[in-house]
Protein backbone atom coordinates (compact mmCIF):
# COMPACT_ATOMS: atom_id res chain seq x y z
CA UNK A 1 0.00 0.00 0.00
CA UNK A 2 3.01 2.33 -0.54
CA UNK A 3 1.69 5.57 -0.95
CA UNK A 4 -1.80 5.36 -0.30
CA UNK A 5 -3.76 8.55 1.15
CA UNK A 6 -6.71 8.24 3.48
CA UNK A 7 -8.99 11.38 3.10
CA UNK A 8 -11.76 12.71 5.42
CA UNK A 9 -14.27 14.84 4.56
CA UNK A 10 -16.52 15.53 7.81
CA UNK A 11 -19.63 15.73 8.70
CA UNK A 12 -19.96 19.16 9.49
CA UNK A 13 -18.64 19.69 6.01
CA UNK A 14 -20.54 18.01 3.84
CA UNK A 15 -24.24 18.56 5.93
CA UNK A 16 -25.99 21.06 7.90
CA UNK A 17 -25.29 20.03 11.09
CA UNK A 18 -28.18 21.77 12.46
CA UNK A 19 -30.61 20.29 10.54
CA UNK A 20 -32.03 16.93 9.72
CA UNK A 21 -30.18 15.20 7.03
CA UNK A 22 -29.01 18.17 4.60
CA UNK A 23 -26.71 17.55 2.43
CA UNK A 24 -24.70 20.45 1.75
CA UNK A 25 -24.90 19.72 -2.35
CA UNK A 26 -22.28 22.30 -4.26
CA UNK A 27 -19.70 21.33 -1.18
CA UNK A 28 -19.94 17.39 -1.83
CA UNK A 29 -20.13 18.35 -5.76
CA UNK A 30 -16.83 20.49 -5.64
CA UNK A 31 -15.28 18.52 -3.45
CA UNK A 32 -15.66 15.17 -5.63
CA UNK A 33 -14.26 17.16 -8.57
CA UNK A 34 -11.41 18.24 -6.22
CA UNK A 35 -10.78 14.35 -5.62
CA UNK A 36 -11.56 12.84 -8.80
CA UNK A 37 -8.80 15.27 -10.11
CA UNK A 38 -5.89 13.63 -8.07
CA UNK A 39 -4.30 11.29 -10.02
CA UNK A 40 -3.78 8.76 -7.19
CA UNK A 41 -7.66 7.93 -6.64
CA UNK A 42 -7.78 6.34 -10.19
CA UNK A 43 -4.47 4.14 -8.88
CA UNK A 44 -5.73 2.30 -5.92
CA UNK A 45 -4.38 4.86 -3.45
CA UNK A 46 -6.73 6.34 -1.72
CA UNK A 47 -9.03 5.75 0.88
CA UNK A 48 -12.16 8.34 1.23
CA UNK A 49 -13.94 8.27 4.66
CA UNK A 50 -16.24 10.79 5.81
CA UNK A 51 -18.61 11.69 9.26
CA UNK A 52 -22.07 11.41 9.78
CA UNK A 53 -23.30 14.73 10.29
CA UNK A 54 -26.58 15.55 11.06
CA UNK A 55 -27.79 11.87 9.86
CA UNK A 56 -25.65 9.75 12.28
CA UNK A 57 -25.30 12.07 14.73
CA UNK A 58 -28.90 13.12 14.84
CA UNK A 59 -30.56 9.00 14.81
CA UNK A 60 -28.00 8.60 17.66
CA UNK A 61 -29.81 11.51 19.52
CA UNK A 62 -33.45 10.42 18.56
CA UNK A 63 -33.16 6.92 19.05
CA UNK A 64 -31.31 7.31 22.61
CA UNK A 65 -28.73 4.64 21.02
CA UNK A 66 -25.95 6.01 23.41
CA UNK A 67 -28.21 5.28 26.34
CA UNK A 68 -29.53 2.09 25.31
CA UNK A 69 -26.48 0.73 22.77
CA UNK A 70 -27.44 -2.90 22.87
CA UNK A 71 -31.00 -2.01 21.83
CA UNK A 72 -30.54 -3.60 18.17
CA UNK A 73 -33.51 -1.60 16.75
CA UNK A 74 -31.84 2.27 17.28
CA UNK A 75 -28.20 0.71 16.17
CA UNK A 76 -30.64 -0.34 12.79
CA UNK A 77 -31.48 2.88 12.87
CA UNK A 78 -28.30 5.37 13.66
CA UNK A 79 -26.37 2.59 10.48
CA UNK A 80 -29.28 3.49 8.56
CA UNK A 81 -28.96 6.79 8.34
CA UNK A 82 -24.83 7.26 8.06
CA UNK A 83 -25.94 4.71 4.69
CA UNK A 84 -28.09 7.34 3.63
CA UNK A 85 -25.20 10.01 3.66
CA UNK A 86 -22.88 7.40 2.35
CA UNK A 87 -24.88 6.71 -0.60
CA UNK A 88 -25.09 10.57 -1.22
CA UNK A 89 -20.63 10.81 -0.62
CA UNK A 90 -20.72 7.10 -2.90
CA UNK A 91 -22.62 8.96 -6.18
CA UNK A 92 -21.01 12.13 -5.86
CA UNK A 93 -17.65 10.41 -6.35
CA UNK A 94 -19.21 7.89 -9.02
CA UNK A 95 -20.66 11.41 -11.17
CA UNK A 96 -16.74 12.33 -10.85
CA UNK A 97 -15.82 9.25 -12.71
CA UNK A 98 -14.59 7.76 -9.91
CA UNK A 99 -15.31 3.74 -9.00
CA UNK A 100 -16.13 4.43 -5.66
CA UNK A 101 -17.84 1.47 -3.51
CA UNK A 102 -19.20 1.72 0.20
CA UNK A 103 -17.50 0.16 2.75
CA UNK A 104 -19.57 0.42 6.22
CA UNK A 105 -17.64 1.42 8.98
CA UNK A 106 -19.61 -0.99 11.27
CA UNK A 107 -18.46 -4.20 9.09
CA UNK A 108 -14.31 -2.63 9.18
CA UNK A 109 -14.32 -1.98 12.93
CA UNK A 110 -14.15 -4.56 15.67
CA UNK A 111 -15.16 -2.75 19.22
CA UNK A 112 -14.96 -3.39 22.71
CA UNK A 113 -16.43 -1.00 25.44
CA UNK A 114 -16.55 1.75 22.82
CA UNK A 115 -13.48 1.31 21.26
CA UNK A 116 -11.99 0.21 17.79
CA UNK A 117 -9.57 -2.72 18.76
CA UNK A 118 -9.30 -4.05 15.49
CA UNK A 119 -10.33 -3.47 11.71
CA UNK A 120 -10.69 -6.13 9.21
CA UNK A 121 -8.26 -3.88 6.74
CA UNK A 122 -8.66 -6.58 3.97
CA UNK A 123 -11.89 -4.93 3.05
CA UNK A 124 -9.89 -1.85 2.45
CA UNK A 125 -7.01 -3.71 1.22
CA UNK A 126 -8.86 -5.99 -1.38
CA UNK A 127 -10.71 -2.73 -3.01
CA UNK A 128 -7.06 -0.72 -3.51
CA UNK A 129 -5.95 -4.11 -5.18
CA UNK A 130 -9.05 -3.98 -7.70
CA UNK A 131 -8.44 0.10 -8.37
CA UNK A 132 -11.65 1.09 -6.57
CA UNK A 133 -11.85 3.95 -4.44
CA UNK A 134 -13.29 2.31 -1.24
CA UNK A 135 -15.47 5.06 1.03
CA UNK A 136 -16.03 4.14 4.37
CA UNK A 137 -17.42 6.25 7.04
CA UNK A 138 -18.18 6.93 10.98
CA UNK A 139 -21.14 4.02 11.95
CA UNK A 140 -23.28 2.14 14.11
CA UNK A 141 -21.07 -1.07 15.42
CA UNK A 142 -21.56 -4.17 17.26
CA UNK A 143 -19.46 -4.00 20.73
CA UNK A 144 -18.31 -6.94 22.80
CA UNK A 145 -18.93 -4.94 25.82
CA UNK A 146 -22.21 -2.57 25.17
CA UNK A 147 -23.54 -4.81 22.33
CA UNK A 148 -23.64 -1.35 20.44
CA UNK A 149 -21.40 1.74 19.73
CA UNK A 150 -20.73 4.83 17.75
CA UNK A 151 -17.77 4.15 15.64
CA UNK A 152 -15.97 7.59 15.11
CA UNK A 153 -13.93 7.89 11.61
CA UNK A 154 -10.90 9.42 13.42
CA UNK A 155 -10.03 6.21 15.41
CA UNK A 156 -11.38 4.20 12.09
CA UNK A 157 -8.99 5.53 10.32
CA UNK A 158 -5.88 5.62 12.86
CA UNK A 159 -6.92 1.56 13.10
CA UNK A 160 -6.26 1.16 9.34
CA UNK A 161 -3.04 2.93 9.34
CA UNK A 162 -1.71 -0.06 11.40
CA UNK A 163 -2.88 -1.89 8.93
CA UNK A 164 -2.23 -0.37 5.48
CA UNK A 165 0.21 1.92 6.35
CA UNK A 166 -0.68 5.51 4.24
CA UNK A 167 1.83 8.04 4.27
CA UNK A 168 -0.77 10.77 4.69
CA UNK A 169 -4.23 11.75 6.23
CA UNK A 170 -6.47 14.49 4.80
CA UNK A 171 -8.86 15.43 7.29
CA UNK A 172 -11.06 17.93 5.33
CA UNK A 173 -13.42 20.03 7.58
CA UNK A 174 -15.19 23.20 7.89
CA UNK A 175 -12.88 24.77 10.02
CA UNK A 176 -9.32 26.30 8.39
CA UNK A 177 -7.28 23.15 10.83
CA UNK A 178 -6.44 23.35 14.62
CA UNK A 179 -6.83 26.72 16.44
CA UNK A 180 -6.73 27.50 20.30
CA UNK A 181 -10.43 28.67 20.07
CA UNK A 182 -13.60 27.75 18.68
CA UNK A 183 -13.05 30.02 15.62
CA UNK A 184 -16.59 29.91 14.74
CA UNK A 185 -16.82 31.54 18.16
CA UNK A 186 -14.11 33.13 17.90
CA UNK A 187 -12.60 35.24 15.20
CA UNK A 188 -9.36 36.31 16.85
CA UNK A 189 -8.63 32.27 17.24
CA UNK A 190 -5.05 31.38 16.30
CA UNK A 191 -4.71 28.64 14.50
CA UNK A 192 -1.57 26.09 15.01
CA UNK A 193 0.19 25.41 11.88
CA UNK A 194 1.96 22.34 13.56
CA UNK A 195 1.54 20.15 16.13
CA UNK A 196 3.44 17.44 17.42
CA UNK A 197 2.63 14.79 20.17
CA UNK A 198 4.33 16.72 22.54
CA UNK A 199 2.38 19.63 22.34
CA UNK A 200 -1.07 17.15 23.60
CA UNK A 201 -1.01 18.92 26.68
CA UNK A 202 -0.77 22.32 25.74
CA UNK A 203 -3.71 21.80 23.13
CA UNK A 204 -6.25 19.87 25.65
CA UNK A 205 -7.21 23.13 26.76
CA UNK A 206 -7.46 25.04 23.57
CA UNK A 207 -9.41 21.61 22.21
CA UNK A 208 -11.91 21.26 25.61
CA UNK A 209 -14.92 23.73 24.30
CA UNK A 210 -17.96 22.62 22.01
CA UNK A 211 -19.59 24.45 19.49
CA UNK A 212 -23.09 25.16 20.92
CA UNK A 213 -26.30 23.64 18.73
CA UNK A 214 -24.13 21.08 17.24
CA UNK A 215 -24.93 17.79 17.88
CA UNK A 216 -21.53 15.56 17.88
CA UNK A 217 -21.74 12.57 19.49
CA UNK A 218 -18.00 11.59 19.17
CA UNK A 219 -16.10 14.18 20.92
CA UNK A 220 -15.32 16.96 18.46
CA UNK A 221 -11.84 18.32 16.89
CA UNK A 222 -10.38 16.96 20.53
CA UNK A 223 -11.15 13.56 19.77
CA UNK A 224 -9.99 14.01 16.04
CA UNK A 225 -7.10 15.61 17.14
CA UNK A 226 -6.24 12.97 19.87
CA UNK A 227 -6.52 10.18 17.11
CA UNK A 228 -4.37 11.92 14.74
CA UNK A 229 -1.64 11.92 17.51
CA UNK A 230 -1.57 8.38 18.84
CA UNK A 231 -1.69 7.87 14.92
CA UNK A 232 1.62 9.85 14.03
CA UNK A 233 3.04 8.77 17.45
CA UNK A 234 3.06 4.79 16.33
CA UNK A 235 3.96 6.20 12.70
CA UNK A 236 6.84 8.66 12.49
CA UNK A 237 6.73 8.96 8.51
CA UNK A 238 3.38 9.81 8.12
CA UNK A 239 1.61 13.15 8.13
CA UNK A 240 -1.54 14.21 8.38
CA UNK A 241 -3.21 17.54 7.30
CA UNK A 242 -6.31 19.29 8.83
CA UNK A 243 -7.73 21.70 6.05
CA UNK A 244 -11.05 23.65 5.31
CA UNK A 245 -12.82 21.80 2.29
CA UNK A 246 -15.11 25.08 2.54
CA UNK A 247 -12.22 26.64 0.92
CA UNK A 248 -11.65 25.79 -2.86
CA UNK A 249 -8.88 23.69 -4.23
CA UNK A 250 -7.68 23.05 -0.12
CA UNK A 251 -8.48 19.21 -0.42
CA UNK A 252 -6.78 19.18 -3.71
CA UNK A 253 -3.70 20.88 -2.59
CA UNK A 254 -3.41 18.24 0.35
CA UNK A 255 -4.50 15.07 -1.77
CA UNK A 256 -0.83 16.52 -4.26
CA UNK A 257 1.30 16.93 -0.41
CA UNK A 258 1.28 20.82 -1.88
CA UNK A 259 1.96 23.45 1.01
CA UNK A 260 -0.66 25.69 -0.56
CA UNK A 261 -3.14 23.54 0.93
CA UNK A 262 -2.99 25.31 4.40
CA UNK A 263 -4.34 24.44 7.43
CA UNK A 264 -2.56 22.48 10.73
CA UNK A 265 -0.19 19.54 9.80
CA UNK A 266 0.43 16.93 12.20
CA UNK A 267 3.53 14.85 12.50
CA UNK A 268 5.94 13.04 15.07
Amino acid sequence: MTGTVFLKLGGALLTEKHGHEAVRGAVLVRLAGEVAAWPGARDGRLVVAHGSGSFGHVAARETGFLDRPADAMALARVAAAAGRLNAAVVDALIAADLPAVAVPGGLVATCDAGRVVAVRGALIAERLAARLVPVTYGDAALDRARGGTIVSTEPLLAALADALRPTRIVLATDVDGVFDADPHAHPGARRFDQVTPRDREALAAALSGARAGVVDVTGGMASKVGAMLDAVQRHPGLVVHIVSGLRPGAVAAALAGDRAAGGTTIRA
